[in-house]
């Protein structure tokens, strides 16, 4: 059996190089989360959504989805912290609203 016959179909015929899809650069979701939730994760949820474009436009597919990825991670971390935050938040309103309303 040739040993070329796995590797040459391995990929079922795709190369990994060819591009299917453009992948979402999450640039909008960058900046709604940078200006309303927590900018300290959106600068780099911005900061990778402005390569995914420029990496696929150089034919750097892999980079170009790896980019997409941490911008959407950072999306995510960048909602879920403000989540947190607030939840948080509101529960200490309600703790010292509860703690004055004990004084009188």
């Amino acid at each position: 059996m040739d040993n070329n016959y796995y590797d040459n179909n391995y990929n079922n015929g795709y190369d990994n190089n060819t591009p299917m899809t453009q992948p979402d650069n999450y640039l909008v979701w960058a900046i709604l989360v940078t200006v309303g939730c927590c900018w300290p994760l959106g600068i780099p949820a911005i900061l990778n959504s402005t390569k995914v474009d420029k990496l696929w436009n150089q034919g750097d597919y892999m980079g170009a989805q790896e980019a997409s990825n941490k911008a959407k991670k950072f999306c995510i971390y960048s909602a879920i912290a403000a989540g947190v935050f607030w939840i948080l938040y509101f529960i200490l309103i309600v703790i010292l609203a509860a703690a004055g309303a004990m004084d009188y």
